[in-house]
């Protein structure tokens, strides 16, 4: 069984700043004094506490570690959003918070040879890790840059001074289409035939660029669908999605049986079976064995581990990309042992 303590981490905030009218800027920093590793784009899982209860969050660094910036998030008020509505409300210069770690694949290429462009494509809140990912992209290549950013109005735009800036600080490499569903123009909201007017615009070269979507489930669908219509390929697109719905139909895994799985997690082993309809996350906790996690729906990648022994079989995965599935990565929410005993390490 593992001990709590070693499984969460304290984190004070050191500054806030005031985005919009729904959205804020929490700075943060470890309790400890200790540094804390991230990567632009990734994400920091919050974990609240009701008695025996725990909920957990993820909100996205908006902050560029490479320009050595502060640790930042970000965060919008969401409709009934109970967690998004008590941190913009409560949470101040000095208050601490607990987390389960830091994670996510949303996240620059490792390799630039074979990209002419990189292109966001973001709305509303969905700019938080795509404005670190620009950042990064700006100051750390000299590859042209675009950003396709909807909102509601230029009042409810996150970063709008801030990219604008960038804008002017980065002439001919930063190319940004500010999308306004208020508007009075005919250009209010993304659809399919205003994306292929706006690659066609920009000149964007579909087979050499790579794409990063991050906004509503309906913006997601759309502008994915558009893309691969268009004749980008599916392993170009790169997704976040703050989508935490849990999925009311599970695929069967191709076997049912029971198997062992082992896990190595931060030096300690763990041994425990796992059986259908039990995923092996969902046999851990039983089991009160910490792993990591957030959404449990197959959506962020704050669960995923690497099998390094026996196969896994996913429900859902709508994070990791072939080559990492290739590699033994998989989404321990939404994973099955199938064939015999598996290992797995995070």
């Amino acid at each position: 069984m593992a001990d709590e303590t070693s499984i969460y981490r304290l984190f004070t905030v050191t500054n806030v700043i005031s985005e919009t009218e729904n959205a804020k800027t929490f700075e943060i920093a470890p309790a400890d004094g200790k540094s804390a590793e991230y990567r632009a784009g990734q994400f920091i899982t919050l974990v609240f506490k009701k008695g025996q209860r725990e909920n957990r969050r993820s909100y996205s660094f908006s902050s560029a570690p490479a320009l050595g910036e502060p640790m930042r998030i970000t965060i919008k008020r969401v409709v009934n959003g109970e967690y998004s509505r008590q941190l913009l409300t409560n949470l101040k210069v000095g208050d601490t918070f607990l987390s389960s770690g830091i994670a996510g694949f949303f996240r620059l290429p490792d390799e630039w040879e074979h990209l002419q462009h990189l292109v966001f494509l973001a709305a509303g809140s969905g700019i938080t890790p795509v404005y670190a990912l620009l950042k990064t992209a700006l100051h750390t290549t000299s590859l042209p840059v675009v950003l396709l950013y909807s909102n509601y109005s230029r009042e409810d735009t996150i970063f709008y001074h801030a990219l604008i800036s960038l804008r002017e600080q980065f002439p001919g490499r930063l190319k940004i289409e500010f999308l306004f569903s208020q508007s009075e123009t005919t250009r209010r909201r993304l659809s399919k035939f205003l994306l292929n007017e706006l690659l066609d615009q920009h000149t964007i070269p579909l087979k050499e660029s790579v794409f990063y979507l991050c906004g509503p489930e309906s913006y997601m669908l759309v502008a994915g669908i558009s893309l691969i219509t268009a004749g980008v390929p599916e392993k170009n697109i790169r997704k976040e999605n703050f989508n935490t719905r849990q999925h009311v139909f599970k695929p069967v895994p191709p076997d049912t049986d029971p198997h062992q799985v082992k896990v190595l997690l931060k030096g300690r082993h763990f041994e425990f079976d796992v059986q259908y309809p039990d995923t092996i996350l969902a046999a851990a906790k039983k089991r009160n064995i910490h792993l990591p996690y957030s959404c449990e729906a197959g959506n962020c990648g704050s669960c995923a581990a690497t099998c390094v022994k026996g196969k896994t079989w996913m429900a859902y995965n709508e994070v990791l990309m072939d080559d990492e599935i290739a590699k033994g990565k998989v989404l321990t929410c939404q994973g099955f042992p199938v064939g015999g005993d598996v290992e797995l390490e995070f």
